[in-house]
């Protein structure tokens, strides 16, 4: 049987909203007919994807397996379509993502040098999608920022990094050479608290009766300092990130008792390009040197 990949795409819309018109809105379909594509995906499939009632969409635990299968299926025919779009160009080009913070710039230098012919493009990523960069092609190998979700990634550590707290210039700790975590206990988290499982374990607002103030979703190093220079609360940043922004309403304090940020090479597993074992070499050099 041969999966349409439309219909998948179409699957992976409801999936992830749980609401079949604002998939259909997002999709620029009518919603009778993504109705109809689903109902024909379940058909080729012989299961059930959806509950649906009234009130609320539900998938199912046949669906639930087929959202975490489709969505790197999907960024796999993604990368396959924009490198045969490229080839048909008659571009050669190299894509490198890097996380802020980091300096790339000596091994895409190298690398050019040795490839005189060869474009080399570098894509800034976040947190949220420097692995989905990956996965559908728009970067042929990454520099990431752990934790991420390894599966169909070779991973290759470069260096650890300290990480800082950042606070508004006036904070109580500014100035301060080295804090503890606990020093931070009664202080807003501007991130999700599992991005730093040290500050969860002593948060004040973690342990007060009732629910935590919710923090921003951020994208950008940038919006997280311009909260925290409103005095909204912290962030815990890795050194190289809080330096390269430099700005004289907050300032970065090393936290002595949490982990280092580890700092990686990352590409698809599946793919056995030269180039990338060569750029993996030059970059390993370079951060080394």
């Amino acid at each position: 049987m041969d999966v349409d990949l439309r219909k998948l795409r179409y699957f992976v819309a409801v999936a992830e909203g749980l609401h079949f018109g604002r998939a259909a809105e997002a999709l620029h379909i009518a919603q009778p007919v993504l109705s109809r594509q689903i109902r024909a995906l379940e058909e080729e499939l012989k299961v059930q994807l959806f509950v649906r009632d009234r009130r609320a969409t539900e998938l199912t635990s046949a669906g639930e397996q087929l959202l975490a299968d489709a969505r790197p299926l999907l960024a796999s025919a993604e990368a396959l379509r924009r490198r045969v779009s490229r080839a048909a160009r008659g571009t050669d080009t190299f894509t490198v993502g890097f996380m802020p913070g980091l300096i790339v710039t000596p091994a895409v230098r190298a690398l050019r040098e040795r490839h005189p012919g060869l474009t080399v493009e570098v894509v800034r990523t976040t947190w949220d999608d420097q692995a989905e960069v990956i996965h559908d092609g728009r970067v042929d190998i990454g520099y990431v920022r752990l934790p991420i979700d390894r599966r169909g990634l070779r991973v290759r550590p470069l260096m650890d990094e300290p990480r800082v707290a950042v606070l508004p210039a006036g904070h109580r700790l500014a100035g301060k050479d080295m804090i503890g975590i606990a020093d931070l206990a009664d202080e807003h988290l501007l991130q999700n608290p599992d991005a730093v499982p040290e500050w969860r374990d002593v948060a004040t607002e973690l342990r007060g009766p009732g629910p935590r103030r919710p923090a921003p979703v951020f994208h950008a190093v940038e919006e997280k300092l311009e909260h925290v220079a409103a005095g909204h609360g912290v962030v815990i940043l890795p050194l190289s990130a809080a330096a390269f922004y430099t700005r004289p309403d907050v300032t970065y304090v090393p936290v002595s008792d949490i982990p280092p940020n580890q700092v990686c090479l990352a590409w698809d597993s599946s793919r056995r390009t030269p180039l990338i074992g060569e750029f993996a070499a030059i970059a390993a050099a370079a951060t080394a040197a």
